[in-house]
């Protein structure tokens, strides 16, 4: 992996950790699925007009299209719609581990369906990824959780995992802009009558709710949203879905730091073991260093 491809990764890794502290706050005065409707449809006209702007087409390709509309029901209207909803009872930080399950189910998918190898020692970090997961999760879930919460983040993950896969057709032809834009408004699409039909819509303004909602709309929303079709297109999905693994290291700490959620000594532990999986999991997908040709002579000629 690249250095550009590592900085993107990590940037985005901080960008969608922050989400999740960020809805902890939308949903505290207002309701989740139009707050989050309304942060789709600004997000997705800006996204298409810098597209414009930056000369970019409507014109996508039909696997483009597909792959577009796919991602933005199950990454924006079910994934985070479901963790929109679930922000009202579980903590950020528990939300933010629930999705870093996401890469195992990614290299799992992609070795069933697509037929890509994982090499042991990259298996053995997903394996060591959600061991560190688990251990945080254990101690969340020791002290009491909402089920209900946990069963929404549970889908929504799922959804994600679909969402991220489905992408793969989205990135070859370039209109990266384009695409960010237009799955946001597919999101907003869906979740305006599901706002409408299930919830009771309820706006509280405040100062932590305004800033909330646009640091959500520009910076997870269509900052991190770009850099991840970026990302996808130049590593693949696979290899850019380990980066959720850092979600427990920059949400836990996020939601700490802002929100007063508390970091226990376990929880240490997990983020330790969750960096020493990514960490082998990208170590496994360098490719081996190529062999030296021996020479064929005692004196071989210089180039």
């Amino acid at each position: 992996m690249d250095l550009r491809a590592l900085a993107m990764g990590l940037a985005f890794a901080l960008m969608w950790s922050s989400a999740f502290t960020s809805a902890r706050i939308i949903v505290a005065d207002a309701s989740p699925l139009f707050s989050l409707a309304l942060r789709f449809l600004i997000s997705g006209l800006i996204g298409v007009m810098i597209a414009r702007a930056m000369g970019q087409t409507w014109r996508l390709t039909p696997g483009q299209w597909k792959a577009t509309i796919l991602f933005g029901i199950c990454q924006n209207a079910l994934y985070l719609g479901l963790n929109f909803v679930a922000m009202q009872w579980l903590e950020a930080s528990l939300a933010a581990i629930i999705a870093s399950t996401m890469p195992l189910l990614v290299a799992l998918a992609s070795l069933a369906f697509f037929r890509e190898p994982i090499r042991p020692l990259g298996l053995l970090g997903l394996v060591a990824g959600i061991a560190g997961v688990a251990l945080i999760m254990g101690t969340r879930i020791g002290a009491g959780v909402d089920l209900l919460g946990l069963a929404l983040c549970g889908i929504g993950v799922l959804a994600l995992t679909t969402a991220t896969l489905a992408l793969r057709g989205a990135t070859s032809g370039g209109n990266f802009m384009m695409v960010v834009g237009l799955q946001m408004l597919v999101g907003a699409a869906a979740l305006f009558p599901a706002a409408f039909a299930f919830e009771t819509i309820r706006v509280e303004p405040s100062w932590p709710l305004a800033i909330a909602f646009a640091y959500t709309t520009f910076v997870p929303g269509l900052a991190a949203t770009l850099i991840w079709v970026m990302l996808l297109n130049r590593i693949g999905a696979v290899r850019a879905a380990t980066f959720h693994f850092l979600n427990p290291v920059f949400g836990v700490a996020i939601a700490s730091f802002l929100l007063g959620e508390q970091l226990g000594p376990l929880d240490i532990l997990g983020v330790g073991v969750v960096t020493l999986g990514i960490l082998a999991v990208q170590l496994a997908r360098h490719p081996a260093p190529p062999k030296q040709p021996l020479p064929t002579s005692l004196h071989p000629q210089a180039d």
